[in-house]
Formats: C-alpha cells, sequence, structure tokens
C-alpha cells in the first residue's frame, strides 16, 4: 500500500530545510523499497514546528517536528510511516492544541490539499462557490458578499460587498478585478501563504468578483518579494485555464474572465490601492486623490474592483456556505474569520485564524505562548508599521475593527509584532517615523517633509534637547501628517509615534501624568 508523506512546500517551512528534507525521505524509502508518496503541502502556520512532516495512517495524519534532514533515518526507524513513535512526534495534526482551537474557514484547505492539484481542490470543497455564482445573478452575488459582513481584510476594512456593487452599477466597456498581492506590512504572511498553500481559492474568489460585476480581466499585484508564490500561482493559474475555470467560456458558462500577474518593484507605498494602479499601468508608483474613486476609474480609467488576497479568498466559502454561514462568526460589525499572524518576540509564532472577538492577550499567551525570551511582553504592534504600539494594559480589547479602535489599536491585516520588556520603545518611534520618510512617495508635502522633520524631533527628544519643546513640536508635526497627507503612509505614520510616547513616556526621558507623557 502507497503510504503519503505531507512536506510543505511553504517559503517559510524552505527556509528552514523542508526541502532537504523531502529529499532525504525520497532517498531514504527508496533505499528500503518502500512504496512512498510525497505531496508538498501548505504550511498549517505553526512555524516553530517548522519543517513539519505529516503522514497518513488509517487513524488519520500524524505530524512529527520539527524535522531536519539528519532525523530522517531516525524516523524510519521509528516505524513513522505507521505514525511510530519518535522524540518528534506530535501526535494526530488536528488534536495539536494551536490548530485545534482555531476556526479556519479562508484557510480550511492550507496544509491539507497539494496547492497545485485541481482534483485535491475540488476534493476538499473547491468550485462550489464559482458554479454557485455562475447560476445566480450579478446582483444576488453582491447582495451575498454584501449580506456576509466581508469586509476588506486590509487597512481601511470597507464592506466589500458596497464596493463590488459601485463597480456593478458603472457602465463600462471594459472592467477588472485587481487582487493586490503587495503583502507589505511587517509581520505579515497570510496574503503568502494563501497564494503558495491555496492557490486555487484565490483564482476562484477572483472569477467569483468578475462574474459578480462584468469583469473579464483580472491582475494579481505580486510583491516582488514572494518568489516561491509566484511559481505557485503561475503553475495552478495554468491548471485552471487547462480545465475550463479561466478564460473564453468559465465551466461552459459563456462567462470570460482570466488572470494575469505582475510583479511589484518593493516600493512599500504600492500596497496603496491608487498606487498600486499607477504601478500596474506602468507608471511610478504614486497615490493619486480620491475621487473619483478606483471602483469608478480605477484600472486604465475604468471601474475596477480592488480587494487584497484574504478579501478575494474568504469569497468562495460565502457564496458556497451562503452569507449567513459566514456572518455567524465574529462581533458587532467585524463578521466572519481573519488569519491573524503572530511574530516578533513571541514563543509560538504563526498564523491563528480566529472569529473576531477573541482578545490581543487570548492571541498572545493562549496561541504565541508568552514572548519567546519568557520575558513580560511590553508592547504589540498590531496591523503593520502604521500600527499603534499598545501597552499590556489594553491587551484584553477585543479583536474587532470597532473596539480596537475605540482602543487606539488598528486591527489592519491582522500582523501581531510582540515585544518584550527589554525594548526600547523611543527607538521604535523613530523606526516608525524614519520607515514613512524612506517609503514615501513623495507626492504630498506632510508625508514626504514631516517624516524627515519628525525623524530629526525624536532624535532631538532622545538626547534631553528641550524636550518640553520637541514633545510640542512632535505633537503639532503629527497632527499635521494625520490630517493633511494624501493618504493612509503618512497619515497614519503618527498612530505608532504618539503612542509610543503616550504610552511609554519613560523611554524618551519624559514624566507620566494620568498615565501619559506631560509635556513640560
Amino acid at each position: 500500500m502507497t503510504v503519503t508523506v505531507f512536506v510543505p512546500r511553504d517559503s517559510a517551512a524552505v527556509s528552514v530545510g523542508a526541502d532537504d528534507v523531502a529529499e532525504a525521505i525520497a532517498r531514504v524509502a527508496q533505499q528500503r523499497s518502500l512504496d512512498l508518496r510525497i505531496v508538498r503541502n501548505g504550511s498549517r502556520g505553526m512555524f516553530w514546528l517548522e519543517p513539519m512532516v505529516e503522514v497518513a495512517t488509517p487513524a488519520g495524519r500524524v505530524a512529527y517536528g520539527p524535522v531536519s534532514a539528519g532525523d530522517v533515518t531516525g524516523l524510519f526507524e521509528a516505524g513513522f510511516v505507521e505514525g511510530g513513535a519518535h522524540r518528534l512526534r506530535l501526535g494526530p495534526t488536528e488534536d495539536i492544541p494551536y490548530l485545534k482551537n482555531q476556526e479556519r474557514l479562508t484557510f480550511a484547505r492550507v496544509g491539507i490539499t497539494d496547492p497545485v492539484s485541481l482534483a485535491d481542490y475540488e476534493a476538499h470543497g473547491g468550485w462550489r462557490g464559482l458554479r454557485a455564482a455562475l447560476g445566480m445573478r450579478d446582483a444576488d452575488i453582491v447582495e451575498q458578499v454584501t449580506a456576509s459582513g466581508l469586509r476588506g481584510r486590509g487597512g481601511a476594512a470597507f464592506p466589500a460587498g458596497i464596493k463590488w456593487r459601485t463597480v456593478l452599477q458603472t457602465a463600462a466597456d471594459q472592467k477588472y478585478v485587481v487582487c493586490n498581492a503587495d503583502e507589505g506590512d511587517s509581520g505579515t504572511f497570510s496574503d503568502r501563504m494563501i497564494m503558495e498553500g491555496d492557490p486555487f481559492v484565490l483564482i476562484e474568489g477572483m472569477a467569483i468578483a468578475a462574474i459578480a460585476v462584468g469583469a473579464t480581466l483580472g491582475y494579481i499585484y505580486l510583491r516582488s518579494e514572494y518568489p516561491d508564490a509566484e511559481r505557485t500561482l503561475y503553475a495552478a493559474l495554468a491548471a485552471a485555464r487547462e480545465a475550463g475555470l479561466l478564460g473564453g467560456d468559465i465551466l461552459g458558462s459563456g462567462r470570460a474572465f482570466d488572470i494575469d500577474i505582475r510583479r511589484g518593484a518593493g516600493a512599500y507605498i504600492c500596497g496603496e490601492e491608487t498606487a498600486m494602479l499607477d504601478s500596474l499601468e506602468g507608471k511610478r508608483g504614486m497615490v493619486r486623490p480620491k475621487p473619483p474613486l478606483p471602483a469608478i476609474a480605477g484600472l486604465f480609467g475604468k471601474p475596477s474592483v480592488i480587494n487584497n488576497v484574504i478579501t478575494l479568498a474568504s469569497v468562495p466559502i460565502i457564496l458556497d456556505r451562503g452569507a449567513r454561514f459566514y456572518a455567524d462568526y465574529g462581533m458587532g460589525r467585524s463578521r466572519g474569520t481573519l488569519p491573524f499572524q503572530l511574530a516578533g518576540n513571541i514563543k509560538h509564532g504563526g498564523l491563528v485564524e480566529k472569529a473576531f472577538g477573541l482578545t490581543l492577550r487570548e492571541l498572545l499567551y493562549d496561541f504565541g505562548g508568552g514572548s519567546a525570551t519568557g520575558r513580560p511582553i511590553r508592547a504589540v504592534q498590531v496591523g503593520g508599521p502604521l500600527g499603534q504600539y499598545l501597552p499590556a494594559s489594553k491587551f484584553d480589547t477585543p479583536l474587532d475593527y470597532e473596539a480596537f479602535a475605540a482602543a487606539g489599536g488598528m486591527v489592519g491585516h491582522g500582523g501581531v509584532v510582540a515585544f518584550d520588556d527589554t525594548v526600547d520603545m523611543a527607538v521604535m518611534a523613530r523606526y516608525a517615523m524614519e520607515f514613512c520618510a524612506i517609503e514615501s512617495c513623495g507626492k504630498c508635502t506632510p508625508c514626504r517633509i514631516g517624516s524627515v522633520r519628525g525623524v530629526e524631533v525624536i532624535d532631538r527628544l532622545r538626547a534631553g534637547k528641550r524636550r518640553a519643546q520637541s514633545l510640542e513640536l512632535l505633537r503639532d508635526l503629527c497632527d499635521t501628517m494625520a490630517n493633511a497627507s494624501l493618504c493612509a503612509m503618512g497619515g497614519l505614520t503618527p498612530g505608532p509615534v504618539m503612542s509610543a510616547v503616550e504610552h511609554f513616556p519613560e523611554d524618551f526621558g519624559l514624566p507620566r501624568e494620568g498615565g501619559v507623557a506631560k509635556m513640560s
């Protein structure tokens, strides 16, 4: 009987030796004349256990990890192909608490299937959402997405259905679906994991969006640092075209839609949707003023649906299971699930897909296991480099768009970066301002000049030069950037800067008053 062994092809696993492990398993199996099939699956998202090898047994999949190439012979000797005992044995994969306590909707197949196998994808529920959409009116598809409560899984959290409805209702001879896969926020990797571990769900989501709004062409704007994702996407797109799931006649419906990939050049600002559109059109990536909205005049001046990877990958299950099924997850106006990404000084870094409503503390300690150093977690940045730094007093805030905003935070793309009590928050504030200075497109003065001046003012604060005046100047500068910048790059940079000052004033040599920095 053929034994199936799973070794991740995810770039996080490959970076710690997964390719070597797969080669070693194939070699030892051949030496022992074992009938063994190796599937290069996606990562389950438990990065501290990578490379994590799974073996399919009659009782289900059994995991071992982290496995090195040097461990492989010993694993065979211990009978791991039957799920045998070994020091690296983790037990049944689905029983690992980190994984068992999640609600995986968008990531339902990641780590389970062969990412480039159409048969595998279909056997695990793939294309059911697309087939359902092909039997519906355009407006009804949009209504399903709207009723689900799905919001853009990026910074703005704008309702996806409203954006789609605008594109649908705008008359044009050409419409586009653009996937923003320029995942540049610090501590984020969920987009990459979908593209490497389940690319067909993104393709299906884009195809459903196209059918809903009448688009015939789509683009994936891919981060240049993701070569593994690029290779996987190209393979998946070729397979989808060959099977008639993309092209001039999708599944015999008479509807046409195809997808191409465009690689970015590494500019963070191109994660902003209008700068991304300029880049797609072959121009320098610079932010466009609004109006017009991209939903009305987007790519090449045509109506365009623009969503990120996780937003589009969440669509197939909504069309398959229904809007109510998806909306039953979450709380308040934050419906469904979000793949949170744990990074930084954290013991168990990785991906956690949960319904909105769990607290930051639960994420950091129940899943993350606390800091990697064992020291207290002092600060957390949620939502990428433009997200605020939150102190331990905010850790019981529910991860919900509105609740988090009320607490002075930003959920954003779900990236969570932890810092223990050795961090210098004045250094982190300076980093946030310097990041803006480096990555600004330069189009508006508050961002272009304000960020440079901001670095200088923070340096004066840290050096103890005229602290009261420097703090007042920093507040005024941040107020100008927040209210006068053209886009979120300059508009949100004051968030991490002033949150560091307010919650950790002692790192700037400032006294506290009422728990926040005192100006004089």
